[in-house]
């Protein structure tokens, strides 16, 4: 597992090693919002995110957490009432478009989804934030925070890094098993999930990634769909593994929160982080996995309260 850098070590040419492909996938965690799939926007437009505000105190500035591929809003609940509880002002969570309760749109980038979060930050009223996002939602994360430094009051990016992540071919392989679920409708809820966990296993072989995916299955009418978009999420896979090209850095303080067993922030994205994030933190909770949250949530929680402004 990677040490904690004493500094951030500069020149080095930025490579970028294979990783498993379930890393931008977070926790398992259920949500209970069993949302109809939406309706579809234009794309090009900022979407209306589905979202659960928990109050903290006035005087500090909102947590905005995102999550991460597959994921939702209540992958990050219970860290929000926990940080609320120890003093952080309000925290938002929200589901990403394509995601949860979230509209659909065929347009699934990482400058869609900042723009998407740009709308509800303006249609809350809320004119600067702590931003904080896990995988998926931290390359979201850094977009904003690079495009519209203005809003971001500082940003932590929970076990990725602002470059290419990984190879496509296995999330197109989860992707297709599936669209090939078959359930009959009419089937009560625990058996559709039998079934459908059946059907997944020849493909995602970890019980837990499966568990995850299938946080995804609801009833709609009596009929079992998926409720995250497999088309675009599919169209856009290149997308979601890369990262988008920024010249000009985000001059506001940034924390990198790794886990020391994951290899999604290491020593070779350095330089890449320290270009983009000059005044960038990288800290490993020592025995966390790429779902740092699940995985230490205590020293996750106090990683995250350490950063925060004084009050």
């Amino acid at each position: 597992p990677p040490a904690t850098p004493p500094s951030l070590p500069a020149g080095q040419p930025l490579a970028r090693p294979p990783s498993p492909a379930h890393a931008l996938i977070p926790g398992h965690a259920p949500d209970a919002s069993l949302a109809t799939p939406p309706d579809h926007p234009l794309p090009g437009r900022a979407v209306p995110l589905a979202h659960v505000e928990v109050g903290g105190r006035g005087d500090r500035p909102p947590l905005v957490l995102l999550h991460g591929l597959f994921g939702s809003r209540g992958n990050f609940q219970t860290a929000a009432k926990a940080l609320v509880r120890r003093g952080s002002g309000k925290v938002l969570t929200l589901d990403a478009r394509n995601h949860g309760g979230s509209p659909h749109s065929p347009l699934m980038t990482y400058e869609a989804m900042s723009l998407d979060v740009q709308h509800l930050l303006a249609r809350l009223g809320i004119a600067k934030c702590i931003l904080l996002g896990h995988s998926m939602g931290g390359k979201t994360a850094m977009t904003l925070a690079l495009q519209r430094p203005d809003l971001v009051e500082r940003l932590i990016s929970v076990d990725i890094s602002p470059v290419s992540t990984t190879p496509v071919s296995e999330f197109s392989a989860y992707i297709s098993a599936m669209k090939a679920v078959k359930i009959p409708d009419g089937l009560p809820r625990s058996a559709a999930r039998q079934l459908a966990d059946d059907q997944l296993r020849p493909v995602v072989q970890l019980p837990q990634l499966r568990q995850f995916l299938l946080t995804n299955l609801v009833e709609v009418e009596g009929r079992y769909v998926w409720r995250v978009n497999l088309e675009a999420i599919s169209h856009h896979l290149a997308d979601i593994m890369n990262f988008p090209v920024f010249h000009k850095p985000y001059p506001g303080p940034a924390l990198f929160l790794g886990g020391s067993n994951s290899p999604y922030i290491s020593s070779k994205d350095y330089p890449e982080i320290q270009r983009l994030f000059p005044k960038a933190d990288v800290q490993y909770i020592e025995g966390a996995g790429h779902i740092v949250h699940q995985d230490k949530f205590e020293e996750f929680i106090t990683a995250v309260l350490n950063f925060l402004p004084p009050p």
